[in-house]
């Protein structure tokens, strides 16, 4: 990937994008080639039973057309979508060009704690993720007698947004939709022009 900076009346630049048209979004092989990387976590925000919001960052995988996690028996998180199945996702990364995955949904309890047995072979799937094989296999036995749910956001039932920066010959403008650009400003006029 080629890094610039994004000066949106550099002109050198080849406009990629048309008047009023969105940020780049992933398409849908990008999405799920973003989604198989390893290392990315999937922060989780659901709402506790007094109102407040609660926004958690776990290990996750994209498995069968869903982002599956795995909460233990007593976190808040898995007594919230007990409560409340809505759930927001979202998954970046820290480096050009800032990809992005957003999931509006509603969870579904795919095994509740206790039946670990019948998707430990998907846990360490999950874990070899973000640790070595060794460490992923030492993580998964030395903790398998704390009981965990599977959960799982369907990616074909909710609410999927995507988006990135503008790379290469796209125009400077797309960091940002058209209509956060305030009228009149320089980003809106060279957005305008693009």
């Amino acid at each position: 990937m080629v890094e610039r900076s994004y000066d949106p009346t550099d002109r050198a630049v080849r406009p990629a994008r048309h008047r009023g048209e969105e940020m780049p979004k992933l398409t849908d092989q990008e999405t799920d080639a973003f989604l198989a990387e390893p290392g990315h976590l999937v922060r989780i925000a659901t709402v506790d039973a007094d109102g407040m919001p609660r926004n958690v960052p776990l290990w996750f995988i994209h498995h069968e057309g869903r982002i599956v996690f795995t909460p233990r028996l007593r976190t808040v998180l898995l007594e919230n979508v007990r409560r409340d199945p809505r759930i927001g996702l979202t998954i970046d990364e820290e480096a050009l060009p800032y990809r992005k995955v957003t999931v509006q949904g509603t969870v579904e309890i795919l095994h509740e704690p206790g039946e670990d047995d019948v998707w430990r072979d998907l846990y360490l799937d999950i874990a070899r993720r973000y640790v070595p094989e060794e460490g992923a296999r030492a993580y998964v036995t030395g903790t398998d007698d704390q009981p965990r749910a599977l959960l799982g956001v369907s990616l074909t039932t909710s609410k999927v947004s995507t988006w990135r920066m503008p790379v290469e010959d796209e125009h400077g403008t797309g960091i940002w939709a058209r209509r956060y650009y305030l009228d009149g400003t320089k980003f809106a006029a060279a957005a305008d022009e693009a």
